[in-house]
């Protein structure tokens, strides 16, 4: 058996070996959840989305008042060291940031150091499976806190949610909360209606402000097609026409059955194909 050639990480201003990369027993990402996280995608070794990636790292920083230890110029040097270190062709970046490491304490002193740590997945993410045959989806409730619109490694909920779906032969879970949609485990969720109008919910603390969603809405835009900000029910998602998930791991993908029972005819539509394609086209353009 081969082994897996040893990445280079970056933790707190160093460049290393995976396996010399050490944590405080006492960071608090660790001990009390205490921190952000962002996925940048990589395609032909390039950084998919790179900006609004960034600002909304800078966001959920802002929001936690954990102060980034590095400028985003840097944050974006670091990724593209990693991608080029490890040689990454499609993939992701992982950042994580947490308020630092102290003895146990809810309360923190004012002078902790931040932990900021990158480091680099190899990953398909243009052909896949799920991009011809669709991905299915189960409806689970929603359980997770207030503050969705926020980027924490608090993710308890969404690895419940995620062993569920898989227990049932799923790809994803829908998070359902007062009987609507708020989005999946680790997506954004869309409805396509019978006449053609491209449903998802507005940006507010319920959901993560999705940055693949951005660019996937502004390109229906140019499309001419209609956009509805809006909750749905599962119901009208069954019956939808069609229905897909944007994510930075995912770029669009269709969804082809909910609960076991089929969306549309059961198979990948012609609007979730070209917003696939469009998106695609237009990231490798802009990557950096």
């Amino acid at each position: 058996m081969s082994l897996s050639p040893i990445r280079t990480v970056y933790l707190n201003g160093a460049f290393l070996p995976e396996n010399e990369a050490r944590l405080s027993i006492f960071d608090r990402g660790f001990l009390f959840g205490d921190g952000i996280y962002e996925v940048t995608a990589v395609l032909d070794g390039r950084l998919i989305d790179s900006a609004p990636h960034m600002a909304r790292l800078e966001r959920s920083a802002r929001e936690i008042n954990v102060p980034l230890p590095v400028s985003i110029e840097e944050v974006v040097a670091i990724e593209k060291r990693l991608v080029q270190e490890n040689g990454l062709a499609e993939g992701i970046v992982y950042l994580q940031l947490t308020r630092g490491a102290e003895d146990r304490n809810f309360l923190f002193s004012e002078d902790i150091k931040p932990t900021l740590l990158l480091f680099t997945q190899a990953k398909a993410l243009v052909n896949v499976a799920a991009a011809q045959k669709g991905l299915s989806v189960v409806s689970v409730p929603d359980q997770r806190w207030a503050r969705r619109d926020i980027k924490s490694v608090c993710l308890l909920p969404q690895v419940i949610a995620k062993r569920i779906a898989k227990a049932e032969g799923c790809d994803e879970a829908w998070m359902i909360e007062d009987g609507l949609v708020t989005e999946g485990a680790s997506s954004t969720a869309y409805i396509i209606t019978a006449d053609n109008r491209i449903v998802t919910r507005g940006n507010s603390q319920a959901t993560l402000p999705g940055c693949t969603r951005l660019a996937a809405l502004a390109l229906a835009r140019e499309q001419g097609l209609t956009l509805e900000e809006r909750p749905f029910t599962l119901e009208e998602a069954i019956d939808a026409r069609e229905a897909c998930l944007t994510s930075a791991s995912n770029f669009v993908a269709p969804i082809t059955r909910i609960d076991g029972q089929p969306v549309g005819s059961g198979v990948p539509g012609p609007i979730v194909r070209r917003l696939r394609e469009l998106y695609l086209e237009q990231a490798r353009r802009t990557a950096i």
